[in-house]
């Protein structure tokens, strides 16, 4: 499938001067060959393009051959059955009318012009790694087209080019782009550039290829957590069978402070990174389905936070690693994010010995491959247990009078607003809590009616009709941790394997961190 994209250029002035003459050059040699085309067909003359070339080649001998074979190319794209006006018939037509006079025909005059003499086009091709004359190349980190102007003499424009949405085939140009530099493997691609209102644009057309899927889940997955916090990337490879092969993580600090011209390169770079994985792996790439994510909002009191959250675009990265991923013949298997960090953080990373975030790629993984997560029984009997719910309520309570006391001793707004998004963070907690104590009172022999599993036992409160894991975060993390989000979360292993919660109730000995488990790294 053959598509052609627009983007736009951004030249220095001098840079600009000199591609206008070479726009110059290009467009009469294109109207002169366009004559002589009619002529020679006219004639029914063999071989029209070598006599062409070589009278082009007389009138224009400082213009690059390449230039030379580009314009009879496009010259043969008009049709030599109709009059055709360089420049256009319709504003032609309104300049030989005298009505117009002053600034609004100069302006006429101007934009005919700029039709007529503004046109720079090379056809490209594999051996020329792509074009010859005009080739996008990667300069200080931006996307630049290399325009050659004269015996090797050439200017660097920056593309002005951001996609529009998710199936912006943009995305996919670019990612052919990384990939032909990478292997290096170049493809053809033509670029069009035009005058307008004193600004460059250009178009490059090219084939997208359709190559068939060859790596899926049917080996297991790599399965990447790209909304890792703080701006990072968690990756775990998981088999067929579900198991946990090996993990890494990959700082995205570098991207910080970077133009976002040099942040698109560098992502484009990653995905491609993460792609090759899975094809070195034998194995699909499995996601989340991001449709909204929180960078927070000005005034909340977390601005250090928020802006490192907004210097990393999850949802931009995702569109190119999907794009690459087509490419390379690579499955990508989207999952429902409900849950997954939750799920990862209380089942998996104490269980083995990893980080919250690598363990929340780890669901990712298996909710991919189709496996469904079962809460661990002894985390169901602390639902269960009212003597262990009474003492998380409890903690809520002095943290809750503790961040009440502060907020009326801090003045500073930033501060107090922060104070209060904690403030209100604690009373929903408690709002779990003590509408789940209040389901075991009306229903002695279970509590699955508490979170959802068994709503024909009774009804409970809205609030406790929440996913069992969204209650369980709420009455572990703060009450045994004492954090909301831990980076260790290795002293929840005896509680997770023994069920030994009277050791957290009573707070009388510390509780130990459990065995780890032997893990590969990439």
């Amino acid at each position: 499938m053959f598509v052609s994209l627009q983007f736009k250029l951004e030249l220095k002035r001098e840079d600009k001067e000199k591609l206008i003459k070479l726009m110059r050059k290009q467009s009469s040699a294109i109207r002169v060959a366009y004559n002589m085309l009619k002529e020679l067909e006219k004639k029914k003359t063999r071989n029209p393009h070598a006599q062409i070339y070589q009278r082009l080649r007389q009138l224009f001998p400082e213009l690059p051959t390449k230039y030379i074979d580009s314009a009879i190319y496009k010259a043969k794209q008009y049709s030599t059955d109709k009059p055709v006006v360089f420049g256009g018939k319709r504003l032609f037509e309104k300049l030989c009318k005298n009505h117009l006079t002053g600034k609004a025909r100069e302006k006429l005059k101007k934009q005919w012009k700029e039709q007529r003499q503004g046109t720079l086009v090379s056809i490209g091709s594999k051996s020329d790694r792509g074009n010859r004359l005009m080739r996008f190349e990667e300069l200080n980190g931006q996307l630049c087209l290399r325009i050659t102007t004269g015996n090797r003499e050439f200017i660097y424009a920056k593309v002005l080019r951001e996609p529009s949405n998710s199936k912006d085939k943009w995305l996919t140009f670019m990612a052919m782009l990384l990939e032909s530099w990478q292997i290096p493997s170049y493809f053809p691609y033509t670029v069009e550039l035009k005058l307008r209102n004193g600004e460059v644009y250009g178009s490059v057309s090219f084939e997208i290829p359709t190559p068939e899927v060859r790596y899926t889940k049917e080996n297991g997955v790599i399965a990447i957590d790209i909304n890792a916090s703080p701006i990072h990337l968690a990756v775990a490879e998981v088999s067929k069978t579900g198991e946990l092969l090996s993990y890494q993580t990959i700082s995205l600090h570098h991207l910080l402070g970077l133009s976002q011209n040099s942040k698109d390169h560098q992502e484009w770079i990653l995905a491609h990174q993460m792609v090759n994985l899975a094809i070195e792996k034998g194995k699909a790439i499995a996601v989340e389905n991001l449709k909204k994510l929180r960078k927070g909002k000005r005034g909340d009191g977390k601005a250090k936070l928020r802006k490192i959250l907004h210097n990393w675009n999850a949802k931009k990265f995702l569109q190119k690693l999907k794009r690459v991923a087509m490419i390379k013949g690579v499955e990508v298997i989207e999952v429902n994010p409900a849950y997954t960090s939750v799920i990862g953080m209380l089942k998996y990373a104490p269980q083995l010995n990893i980080d919250k975030d690598i363990a929340g790629a780890y669901v990712i993984g298996r909710r991919a491959l189709g496996f469904k997560e079962d809460m661990p029984e002894n985390y169901e009997k602390l639902l269960k247990d009212k003597t262990y719910l009474e003492f998380a309520l409890k903690r809520y309570e002095e943290k809750e009078k503790e961040l009440r006391e502060l907020l009326e001793e801090e003045t500073n707004q930033y501060k107090r607003n922060a104070l209060e998004s904690e403030l209100r963070s604690v009373e929903y907690a408690k709002e779990l809590l003590t509408n789940l104590i209040q389901s075991l009172q009306s229903e002695p022999s279970s509590c699955e009616g508490a979170y959802g599993r068994n709503p024909e036992q009774g009804r409970v409160a809205k609030t406790t009709l929440q996913s069992a894991w969204q209650v369980l975060k709420v009455a572990l993390l703060f009450p045994i941790l004492g954090k909301v989000l831990p980076r260790d979360l290795s002293p929840l292993k005896p509680l997770l394997v023994e069920g030994v919660w009277d050791r957290v109730r009573s707070r009388l000995v510390p509780l130990e961190a459990g065995g780890t488990v032997p893990i590969r790294d990439f």
